[in-house]
């Protein structure tokens, strides 16, 4: 399943986004290809903030190719004219093919070589249908079938075609040691009882030091950092859906001692308290 708005702090600014899950050969190494597309009048910016997931990202837009690492703190970028741009969200497992120290791509963002990549995916994002695809639309209006293309989903679908192409071609399966990370990526999220990294290593009878060297080479951030950014994650989005809920009870759900320390976590990856955060959600 797609977690469509996860992450985004304020999906009612958003312009046109798309999340689109990976061919299944691929999801062990895509959790996700994300795809904005804007057209602002002059003079206008739209601001897009998000509590990013704690992973890298491959991020091709019109000028090249970048290497997302993983974030530490509430992130933003400020949208202008017209634009799209065409992100990877990179399972744990693939994240050694492009760094092997991802822990020294915090909170940056580095250019990477792949001419062949950008030339895909700008190819795809600024043309049109290929003529198989026109051909077997013609068919079925024949066959009194009477199709409904939308130019704009035919281009992201060659976007998010290309882009796997091209991954699957240089990122290869996972081998044991990375198929334990992307389960331990897996599990966080899907099990809010887990507040602690021992927890998190007694599940897959590792020791504490397994978990955090995995972490640290697959991910590049401490496993409690993980933890926490997903559990942060839900308590915005709940916040944000919820309005009625109490926070203290939010808190609760997910594990934390008391409404005071999600506060805490709050200001320190965010920048403002849950207050604060559902009143500005509720304006925007």
């Amino acid at each position: 399943m797609v977690e469509q708005w996860r992450g985004t702090l304020y999906p009612a600014r958003l312009p046109e986004f798309h999340r689109i899950l990976p061919a299944e050969e691929l999801a062990d190494r895509v959790r996700w290809v994300w795809i904005p597309e804007w057209n602002l009048a002059p003079g206008r910016v739209s601001r897009q903030e998000v509590l990013p997931f704690p992973a890298l990202n491959l991020v091709v837009d019109k000028d090249g190719v970048a290497l997302s690492g993983p974030a530490t703190r509430r992130s933003f970028r400020d949208l202008s004219g017209r634009g799209w741009a065409v992100g990877l969200l990179l399972r744990p497992a693939a994240v050694p093919v492009f760094s092997d120290d991802p822990g020294s791509l915090r909170d940056t963002e580095i250019p990477v070589d792949a001419p062949d990549l950008l030339a895909a995916v700008v190819a795809a994002m600024t043309g049109k249908p290929d003529d198989d695809a026109a051909g077997a639309d013609r068919d079925s209006a024949g066959a009194g079938v009477v199709p409904v293309v939308d130019p704009a989903e035919a281009r992201r679908t060659a976007a998010v075609a290309a882009a796997a192409r091209w991954l699957e071609a240089r990122v290869p399966v996972p081998d044991a040691e990375g198929r334990l990370a992307n389960r331990l990526e897996d599990l966080i999220p899907a099990d809010a009882s887990i507040t602690r990294v021992d927890q998190l290593a007694g599940q897959f009878g590792v020791s504490v030091r397994t978990v955090q060297r995995l972490a640290r080479r697959y991910v590049g951030l401490p496993p409690l950092a993980m933890i926490r950014r997903y559990r942060l994650q839900e308590a915005a989005e709940r916040l944000r859906l919820h309005p009625e809920t109490p926070i203290a009870d939010v808190a609760a759900d997910l594990g934390y001692a008391d409404h005071a320390h999600l506060a805490a976590d709050f200001r320190e990856v965010l920048g403002f308290t849950p207050s604060g955060y559902r009143r500005s959600a509720a304006d925007s």
